[in-house]
């Protein structure tokens, strides 16, 4: 089969791998229609991880079954399925607590917990930006979906990641009707967190970037743009607010935040959140830190840390969640959502291209161009 592998620094090609099949009497055999790129993808990417070469990409992955195990109950050949990113067993102390993030079963590493497809230390798994995705304990991990499936995939396809993952930095903040609540960062993710506390009914949502094609989708379903290439970005949240901060604020930036000027500041995103949130407001955390970055540009930051305003921080009693989202957890109410018309993440889709132009849509999607702000990729597409 066909996937999107990874041969080093800035360099993914598509080439033949050995095609996925069903290796336990639980697994189900997808024919993937459609795959996002993911900022997350990035991290890879662009060399920041230990993500192996030769291995392939793609953990927001949708499509048709083509195969189910002996072990199969609910899911049937022909079923459109939508694939959280977290691979879960369903069966161990994290999962029966709804933390499917956290899986301990579908790990391999003993100090570790969580696993995902085609995604540095977690698990062996292969991606879906690829013709064929083996899906282990498939009954549990597959969301069935509609008849309006296949016409609806650029919706639908984000509930394999990044609009469950918006919406659980909105449950870690607290966010209510009728609250003011802070966006950093407006790329898929953050964009998904602003439609999400637009669904809870905040009153108002500010998005903090600098990106203006970001910042115009932003403010394409209500949100205010505010850009800090311009503006102090923690003043212009305390205009919005009266003086007094925002309700609650969500960090959907990560390790890899810089200032305007280019320049990493790992810690720029938390530390304006702080300053943003007011007292005993909260805090959810779902851009993706890591417990190394030997490429980061600081020595705190290469050892995973950051110089946090924790002073602040407990004087003004505010609370952080942060952690990736255990998307089941959401997915299924999230479907619902999207199949009754309240809720249509595909706004933020740019581009839907062929899987033999996943090298060029990285090179662009990597360099932030203008127009490129998400990327579906369909394997079953000819290409251009």
């Amino acid at each position: 089969m066909k996937a999107v592998v990874y041969e080093g620094p800035r360099k993914v090609s598509v080439k033949d791998v050995p095609d996925a099949r069903i290796e336990r009497p639980t697994d189900v055999l997808v024919q993937i229609t459609s795959a996002n790129i993911c900022g997350s993808d990035l991290h890879m990417y662009e060399g920041r991880t230990d993500f192996e070469p030769g291995r392939w990409f793609g953990h927001e992955n949708l499509g048709r079954v083509v195969e189910v195990g002996d072990g199969v109950d609910k899911v049937q050949v022909g079923d459109y399925v939508v694939l959280p990113f977290n691979i879960a067993c369903g069966h161990c102390k994290n999962c029966e607590r709804q933390l499917t993030n956290y899986c301990l079963t579908a790990q391999p590493e003993p100090k570790m917990a969580g696993a995902a497809y085609g995604f540095a230390d977690m698990g062996p798994y292969g991606g879906g930006q690829a013709d064929l995705l083996r899906v282990p304990w498939g009954d549990f991990n597959c969301l069935r979906l509609g008849e309006d499936a296949e016409e609806r995939q650029a919706d639908y396809v984000m509930l394999a990641d990044i609009f469950p993952t918006g919406y659980h930095a909105t449950e870690m903040a607290g966010v209510k009707p009728g609250d003011q609540t802070v966006i950093y960062g407006a790329g898929p993710v953050g964009l998904m967190a602003a439609l999400s506390a637009t669904i809870k009914g905040a009153s108002k949502v500010m998005v903090v970037d600098r990106q203006s094609d970001r910042l115009r989708l932003a403010e394409s379903i209500g949100a205010i743009a505010i850009d800090d290439s311009k503006v102090d970005p923690v003043e212009a949240v305390l205009d919005e607010t009266l003086g007094l901060g925002a309700d609650n604020g969500c960090e959907c930036v990560g390790y890899q935040a810089h200032e305007p000027t280019g320049e990493e500041q790992a810690n720029l995103t938390m530390n304006r959140l702080v300053g943003s949130v007011r007292f005993t407001g909260k805090i959810g955390c779902v851009g993706v830190f890591v417990p190394e970055d030997p490429g980061a540009s600081d020595e705190l930051a290469k050892q995973g840390r950051l110089a946090f305003d924790y002073g602040m921080f407990w004087f003004k009693g505010q609370h952080i969640g942060s952690g990736q989202a255990p998307v089941k957890r959401y997915n299924r109410q999230l479907r619902d959502l999207v199949a009754a018309g309240k809720a249509e993440p595909s706004f933020i889709v740019s581009h839907e291209l062929p899987l033999d132009q996943a090298p060029e849509a990285y090179e662009h999607f990597d360099n932030r161009d203008d127009g490129w702000t998400k990327v579906v990729l369909h394997p079953a597409m000819a290409g251009a």
